[in-house]
């Protein structure tokens, strides 16, 4: 390899075992930190938690961190078995002989690539559901749904992904030295077209949307919304508890298209007006115009990651320092985009703390805004019952919390709900 292969090479390298440090260090602060405070329940905690459910969350954290070391270590695996031992460019040749230099080539790559790399990790995904789910009582799923699930995603992933690949790839190959803004229009359209389409194409799919039923929730529920401003398209019931006992409610959709979908145990586990607080809380992300903002946010990472890719697909270093022979008499587009996938997460990955950290932000704005459209103390109460029922730590890691938590530790947020008091709650519910 040339000088330029071999610095890109070392490059890689240093950034792999740097974030696999990185990763490992923050598990492992995390299931000490967990593991030494499992015995005693927080003091703010006391009255509202019991010490098994506080050592249920516990385990449930250090299990899952145990875990996600094993699937970071595989994934290490991987990405050097498909760059630098040779994988990709042993499956490109292949191809090559098999079908060509051509479009029909560059697609069956991109989709090897996918199965092959979908077959390794589905042990992983057989044991977090069925081993770690089941175990800790949160797993409804049955095998038959597990992969109806699976071939379910695959075919819509092959219905919606392949027709997109090919019309990047076929930007990369007909617009010259400027596809990337092409390209990166196109994706950002898929996007926007996915906001609008998932709620009622897909999501159906997977599971059941029933409008809520219930009268006197309704009546709550569209009293908050127009008292907030808020126009949704209907409010739905998802059957969340056909595959697991984790609740959640959330907005889905964009413009006219916004939908309200709340879990059936989510129903199950609020009262009205807790239910009421948590609606609120996440229509204060769209009246804090946080979407908007993620969107932008989005828009902006993109472009620059095509563009960074348009440079870097032009440059034969960046094929063999990854192990990779590009073709002279063939298209490299689909060994660009496959490499340019595995590589550059290793660079974003240390932005985590700064996208986390915005994220946590726009949480609390929202929990402020929900305090003044109903009351706080509900909130807080929703909130406990939410990290009780879904196993969630009370004792994280500071360092690691600020990695990569998107929502607040328990103690911090609750501490800032209860510590402004019912002056804040402007509309009791």
């Amino acid at each position: 390899m040339d000088t330029a292969s071999l610095t890109f090479t070392a490059v890689f390298c240093a950034l792999l075992v740097l974030s696999l440090i990185t990763r490992t260090v923050l598990s492992s602060r995390q299931i000490r930190h967990v593991a030494r405070h499992r015995g005693t329940v927080p003091t703010a905690f006391s009255h509202t938690i019991s010490l098994p459910a506080h050592q249920k969350a516990a385990d449930y954290t250090i299990t899952k961190s145990r875990f996600g070391m094993l699937e970071l270590s595989i994934d290490a695996a991987l990405l050097l078995g498909w760059t630098l031992l040779g994988g990709l460019d042993w499956l490109n040749q292949a191809l090559l002989a098999a079908l060509g230099g051509g479009m029909v080539q560059q697609l069956a790559l991109l989709a090897a690539f996918t199965l092959i790399g979908g077959l390794f990790t589905l042990p992983l995904g057989w044991w977090a559901t069925f081993r770690i789910e089941e175990r800790f009582g949160f797993n409804k799923m049955t095998l038959s749904l597990w992969l109806g699930d699976l071939l379910k995603g695959a075919l819509v992933g092959t219905l919606v992904g392949l027709p997109i690949a090919a019309l990047v790839l076929w930007l990369m190959g007909t617009a010259g030295s400027t596809w990337w803004i092409w390209a990166w229009g196109v994706w950002m359209t898929f996007n926007l077209l996915a906001l609008v389409l998932y709620p009622t194409l897909i999501a159906p799919l997977f599971n059941k949307f029933e409008p809520l039923q219930d009268e006197t929730l309704k009546a709550r529920v569209n009293a908050l919304m127009q008292r907030c401003g808020f126009a949704a398209k209907g409010l739905f019931v998802m059957d969340g508890s056909k595959r697991s006992a984790h609740a959640n409610a959330y907005f889905t959709g964009f413009g006219a298209a916004k939908r309200v979908v709340f879990f059936d145990t989510l129903l199950k586990q609020l009262s009205p007006a807790e239910i009421d607080a948590v609606l609120a809380h996440e229509l204060g992300h769209y009246k804090r115009r946080h979407i908007i903002k993620r969107i932008v946010l989005m828009f902006g990472l993109s472009l620059l990651g095509f563009a960074l890719l348009g440079w870097l697909s032009g440059k034969a270093w960046f094929y063999t320092g990854l192990g990779v022979m590009p073709s002279l008499d063939a298209p490299n587009n689909a060994l660009a985009l496959l490499l340019f996938m595995m590589a550059v997460p290793l660079l974003t990955f240390f932005l985590s703390p700064l996208m986390a950290h915005m994220s946590r932000s726009h949480e609390f704005e929202a929990d402020a805004y929900a305090m003044a459209q109903t009351n706080g103390a509900d909130l807080a109460s929703a909130l406990l019952k939410l990290f009780k029922d879904n196993a969630s730590t009370l004792t994280p890691d500071p360092v690691y919390a600020q990695f990569y938590y998107s929502h607040p530790p328990a103690s911090e947020r609750l501490a800032r709900l209860l510590s402004t008091g019912p002056a804040h709650a402007a509309r009791p519910a």
